[in-house]
């Protein structure tokens, strides 16, 4: 299996084209790393195991998400989002991004 290199990095704003949520990626998986049970049952559009998928924390909600590249864009508003585990993993906000305190991995 051909691994691609990520469109997105850890503190990046991104938003998911089809649900529209804004959130930052905390976690970069080269692959699809879950189980085949999930992907049956969440990855319903059948999005590529071999592109990168990320771990998102989602704006103003409790939850993270685990997407892949090709449901995911840009943040086009570019502003801070709002996680109650946001401090846990990032430092500043600057510039469209946030600035990781320690490795997640």
């Amino acid at each position: 299996m051909t691994v691609s290199a990520a469109k997105f990095e850890v503190g990046q704003v991104v938003q998911h084209l089809k649900f529209g949520y804004r959130g930052v990626v905390f976690d970069v998986d080269p692959s699809f790393q879950g189980t085949e049970e999930w992907y049956e049952q969440v990855a319903r559009s059948r999005p590529p195991k071999d592109k990168p998928w990320y771990h998102v924390l989602v704006h103003d909600a409790a939850h993270t998400t685990y997407v892949a590249e090709r449901h995911l864009e840009p943040d086009p508003e570019g502003g801070p989002i709002h996680h109650r585990l946001l401090a846990q993993l990032f430092g500043g906000f600057e510039k469209g991004r946030y600035r990781t305190v320690r490795s997640i991995n």
